[in-house]
């Protein structure tokens, strides 16, 4: 267990991963990223861990990257670092389970279709304002949205910055389950508990099964909605950049 801004938590066979940044909202900076992509590949390989959830502290799943950090503490790694976050997702061969206790926001929101089950707080949100802060859809929400939701759901989440309602989110088959806010940390358990004892051969397999035939896919799309942010980075200079998005959201 970890006491940072992220919080690492093994229960048995499942391993909780928490962004512990309640007073920014959880927003994932640049150690973030790394800690979650080290502890993705690590739990790949180890046999203990068979579920791997992730989960928000307070009342937020989390806004997204972490611009002000960015501009504390500027990168040239900065589009790596988000790459290899996103396709430790794509690569995690067991089962990633999201709960999501608040709003989520950004890469937050498009990691979520990456994952394999998604409970959902009543009163969460799922938001993609990437066109209203000047920079272009990432973690894989080019390929999964329309293949998830729909071409005109996807087009007026990743274009025109249509935020989900929870309740919208499970009616089209972004999220799984919903729950009580003040129920979810605790009601989706016993889901998790039983997904858990499930065979975990069979379970993987079938995953691989499903996603595998697509992984290649998610890697491209990744490749290429960062290849889209560098290019905006770079005509508008990458400070230059983190600071307007930075200015932006929060006045989300």
């Amino acid at each position: 267990m970890d006491s940072g801004t992220i919080i690492e938590i093994n229960q048995g066979a499942v391993k909780i991963i928490k962004y512990n940044k309640p007073a920014r909202k959880n927003a994932i900076d640049a150690d973030m990223y790394i800690r979650v992509k080290n502890i993705l590949n690590e739990a790949a390989e180890d046999d203990n861990v068979s579920v791997i959830v992730l989960t928000g502290a307070g009342d937020f799943y989390s806004s997204g990257n972490d611009f002000s950090a960015a501009l504390e503490k500027p990168s040239e790694n900065n589009l790596r670092i988000l790459s290899d976050y996103i396709n430790a997702f794509i690569t995690f061969p067991k089962i990633l389970v999201a709960v999501v206790n608040g709003p989520a926001i950004g890469i937050a929101a498009t990691t979520l279709a990456l994952c394999d089950l998604v409970f959902a707080a009543e009163n969460s949100y799922i938001y993609t304002p990437f066109t209203k802060l000047g920079i272009v859809a990432e973690g894989c929400s080019s390929y999964t949205f329309p293949r998830l939701i729909g071409d005109r759901k996807a087009a007026e989440m990743l274009m025109f910055n249509h935020k989900m309602t929870a309740k919208e989110a499970l009616d089209c088959g972004f999220v799984n389950y919903l729950y009580k806010p003040e129920e979810i940390q605790s009601k989706v358990w016993d889901k998790i508990t039983e997904v858990s004892k499930l065979s975990s051969t069979s379970l993987f397999a079938t995953k691989n099964l499903i996603r595998g035939v697509i992984q290649s896919k998610l890697l491209n799309a990744n490749k290429r909605e960062m290849e889209e942010l560098d290019k905006i980075w770079q005509a508008g200079g990458y400070l230059n950049t983190a600071q307007n998005v930075f200015t932006k959201k929060s006045k989300l």
